[in-house]
Parts: structure tokens; sequence; C-alpha cells
């Protein structure tokens, strides 16, 4: 009996849902049940405005290295390949600024350069007329015949006097035909004044010739002795073709050791005299060059 009576009332699920649905709606009191809080729904026209905002590429918002949301993938390369050329343009424009100021902060420091070396040659020509950058050039002056004969002794020079340009011998060697020396005299005395002017390495045997205080040499060490006083770290000679030196290298200088044979170019040697002839001191304001050694990193 119970199986015929569960069969007789068979309801769906839909129709259950339906009654419940029905029950709900009114209250106890037998009234209906108002929703006070109505479901806001989109109008068609705020629903395809939403979708165009959506694609927009200036309505797309990135999410770091994922996928850009609510654009296709045509339209994110589109972006992608925007973003990244935008980028290269603005580094190109900083590199350029920064180029643009590095060079003309070369050119205000070349042009103070300059005219520092102006000034100094203008005092050095009080002292030395051929050092004044406002003289005219003396070789103006010459014929052509004995412009070309400069311009040969010039290159017969420059052979000989090293750390020299053709311009300078040329333009002293003009100066001393324009004054009156014959060329032959003239190129002699050019010789002697630019090999033993200062700043560059002179000959051992003209040191008797400088009048100055400070010279440069070159030489090879021909001799080292054990010195007569504690307060000398060496002494010993030194020659060239031209002649030999007695050179003392005092301890407080803390120059390099030297060793016989080796080849020495001495920079700033202080010029006495010991026992009626010319020597050199190594002092602190001396610099040591040896040109055969091997580099100090190898």
């Amino acid at each position: 009996m119970s199986s015929n009576n569960a069969s007789g009332k068979v309801v769906s699920v839909d129709e259950q849902a339906l009654k419940q649905a029905d029950e709900q709606a009114v209250d106890a009191d037998g009234f209906e049940v108002v929703e006070e809080t109505p479901e806001l729904r989109a109008t068609v026209e705020q629903e395809v405005q939403a979708k165009v905002d959506a694609n927009h590429p200036d309505g797309i918002k990135e999410t770091n290295n994922e996928r850009i949301q609510g654009a296709t993938l045509e339209q994110e390369e589109r972006i992608r390949a925007r973003e990244a050329e935008l980028e290269r343009i603005s580094i190109r424009a900083k590199v350029s600024r920064q180029d643009g100021r590095a060079e003309r902060a070369r050119d205000i420091a070349a042009k103070r350069s300059k005219e520092r070396r102006r000034e100094f040659q203008k005092r050095a020509a009080s002292v030395t007329p051929m050092a004044d950058p406002e003289r005219p050039d003396p070789r103006e002056e010459l014929s052509q015949d004995e412009l070309a004969s400069v311009n040969e002794q010039t290159q017969r020079l420059s052979e000989k006097l090293d750390g020299w340009t053709r311009a300078a011998i040329s333009r002293r060697l003009a100066e001393r035909v324009v004054e009156g020396a014959g060329m032959m005299s003239a190129v002699v005395g050019v010789h002697e004044e630019l090999q033993t002017a200062p700043g560059h390495v002179i000959p051992i045997g003209k040191l008797e010739d400088v009048n100055r205080k400070e010279v440069s040499i070159s030489g090879r060490v021909d001799t080292l002795w054990e010195p007569s006083h504690p307060s000398i770290a060496q002494v010993g000679l030194i020659e060239d073709e031209s002649g030999r030196t007695r050179v003392t290298v005092w301890k407080n200088s803390q120059a390099p050791w030297m060793e016989e044979g080796e080849q020495v170019c001495i920079r700033g040697a202080a010029r006495n005299w010991y026992e009626g002839r010319v020597s050199l001191a190594v002092t602190g304001w001396t610099t040591i060059q040896f040109p055969e050694r091997g580099r100090w990193w190898e």
C-alpha cells in the first residue's frame, strides 16, 4: 500500500522550486512580500559602451607582465610595440642631451685652456721674445729661396732634435735669418739653443753650457760605487755619446734603485759642481725612468 501512495504523488524539481518561491512571497498575515532592494541592470547602450571602453587602448590597464585585460592578442602586440618605441625615443633623447652637454663642456675647457696658454706665452715673452703669440711670423719676411733653404734645414734638424715640432724649428730658424745670421750660423745656433732648452733631455756633454739649476739627461749607468756618507743611497757615473757625469742619489729622494749597465732617463736633477766638474743630484723633485725595464704589471 505504501508503494501505491508514493507513486501517486510524483513532483518535479521545478515544481518544488516554484512552490517554495510562492510560499516565500507571502508573509504570515497573507500579504505579499515586496523586495526593498531592487535589482539594477545595465541598459543596452551601457553594455555596448562598456565593451567599447574595455577594448580601447587608452582605457586598458596593464598588469605587470600578464595579459592586458580586455584586449585581443593583436591589440596587445600593438600596445606593447608602441610602449617599447616610446621608451627607445625617450632613451635616445636623454643620451642626446647628455652628449651635447659633454661636448659643450669639452669646448669650454678647450677654450679656457687656450686662453691660459696664451696668457702664459705673453708672460714668457717678457723673457723670451720668440714666445710672444702676437709676434708676426718671421717666415713671411723671407724670400722664396730663403724659405726653401729654411725648410730644408728644418728637416735635417728635426731628425736630431727630439721633442720639437718642425713648425717650431723652422720659425726659430727663420727668426735668426731675419736678424741677419747666415744660414749655416743660424742652423748651428738653433741646434744648440733647442738642444739645451728647458724641459728637454740634453746631452751630458752640454751640461757645462747650460745656465740653469735643473736639467734632464738620458744615458747608461756606467759605474756605481759605495757611498761615502750614510745619507747617500747611490753614487756613480752615467754616460751617453757626448760624455759622462757623476750622479748622486740621496736617500731622502726615495728614488728607484739603479743597476750598472741600465739605460736611465733622469728628469729634474739638480745641477751642481763637484771637484771642478759639473755633476747631478737626484732629489725629491727628480724622477727616474728605465726605458728598457718591463712594464710593472708584467
